[in-house]
């Protein structure tokens, strides 16, 4: 090969590999605080939160139609213990009549102030308002005089809706704000589900090509109960118990869903995503939430199984037996379990399962629903047998 040949081969491999785009850099993973009263089980739900989300988006005040203005009791010795950066969070319900230009910026003032005289020292404020589309002229420019009364090295950020998609006013709104978070759950009609992992990407590549700043994917890691009304239209409960008869259905986000989404997201990011926000951590006995297991492995892309199992322990020849979820992935209780065992002169099952006895089988079956966190278990029977033999179990999901 001649000299001039090697000049021209190794001109090409250079063009081409200029031509070759550098891989996206990984998406953030952020998770929201949303208790309004905080307990001793948020100190471990941080601990454990530490390796997987980089930034704390804390509730820290809301303004209700009527009601006025709520403070949510927070832990700041927790949170700074815990070091992360803190974004405040400002929720402004969306049936507010108006906004009270003068009177909001003096509470988040009075917010921020209170903060820092704990010690904690937020990088960002995020306001979290429900507005209709008629109102977005409005709203932008509350935001505008917002912006011009925080400090120049606080990042000002909202919660955006799909419907202002098609608001002419929306690309304005967007240039107040340094980045905003597009919630892609609970924004339809509560029968229709809280999450539709198709039309969210659709959603987020929409607004990625609207955009042009940094914004951030709200995801769901929770659950609600539908209440029927006589008038058919369904009350949400959430984390607060609502007291009131008729039919309960329970929706959950599921997590192979979400999961699937984030990966695809991950593999082919809209223009401008910065990153993730889950909603919200989990706290231990958080009924209507992922464990913060399963919400770990869904932001880092892990497989997601769940391995239940019979597990038992023996006393005298009496066994307490138990369901265990051994994977990263939450479960409902399965339908159906089997046990075999030797004679048995007593047997019972626990809350939520009724027992058969047949020669040498224990059938568990399943009288409501229910949830196994990963990584924990339950007690569903006892039973008094000459044996139970090891690994003579069968789940029937």
């Amino acid at each position: 090969m001649t000299f001039l040949s090697r000049l021209a081969l190794a001109l090409a491999a250079l063009l081409l590999g200029g031509c070759e785009q550098s891989p996206a850099p990984a998406l953030d993973q952020q998770l929201y605080i949303w208790q309004r009263q905080w307990t001793p089980a948020h100190g471990l739900a941080l601990r454990q939160s530490q390796g997987d989300f980089s930034t704390l988006r804390v509730l820290a005040l809301q303004a209700f139609p009527g009601a006025g203005w709520r403070r949510a009791r927070i832990d700041p010795a927790l949170l700074k213990a815990d070091g992360r950066p803190l974004i405040a969070v400002i929720r402004l319900d969306g049936q507010l009549k108006a906004l009270d230009q003068d009177e909001i910026i003096g509470q988040i003032q009075q917010v921020l102030g209170d903060w820092q005289a704990q010690g904690l020292t937020p990088v960002g404020v995020e306001i979290d308002h429900d507005a209709g589309n008629a109102r977005l002229p409005a709203y932008g420019q509350f935001l505008g005089q917002l912006r011009h009364s925080l400090p120049a090295n606080l990042r000002l950020s909202i919660t955006a809706l799909p419907a202002w998609l098609d608001s002419p006013a929306l690309p304005g709104l967007l240039e107040t704000v340094d980045s905003s978070v597009l919630q892609v759950h609970a924004v339809s009609d509560p029968r229709q589900g809280l999450f539709d992992p198709k039309q969210a990407r659709r959603w987020a590549q929409r607004w990625g090509e609207l955009t042009s700043r940094p914004f951030y994917l709200a995801l769901p890691a929770y659950g609600v109960a539908l209440l029927t009304q006589e008038s058919g239209m369904p009350v949400v409960e959430s984390e607060v118990p609502i007291d009131r008869g008729g039919e309960r259905q329970e929706l959950l986000a599921d997590p192979q869903q979400v999961a699937g989404l984030a990966a695809d997201l991950r593999a082919a990011p809209p223009q401008h995503l910065a990153g993730l926000i889950w909603f919200r951590l989990p706290l231990a006995g958080d009924r209507r939430a992922w464990s913060l297991t399963t919400l770990g492995a869904v932001a880092r892309g892990d497989h997601l199984d769940s391995r239940l199992a019979l597990q038992w322990q023996q006393q005298d020849g009496l066994y307490d037996i138990r369901l265990v979820n051994q994977g990263n992935l939450d479960s409902p209780w399965p339908q159906r379990l089997t046990l075999t065992v030797g004679a048995c002169d007593g047997v019972d099952a626990l809350a939520g399962y009724t027992l058969q006895q047949t020669p040498g089988l224990l059938t568990f079956t399943r009288i409501q629903e229910g949830r196994l966190a990963a990584g924990s278990q339950r007690a569903i029977g006892w039973a008094r047998c000459t044996k139970i033999d090891q690994g003579g179990f069968n789940v029937y999901p």
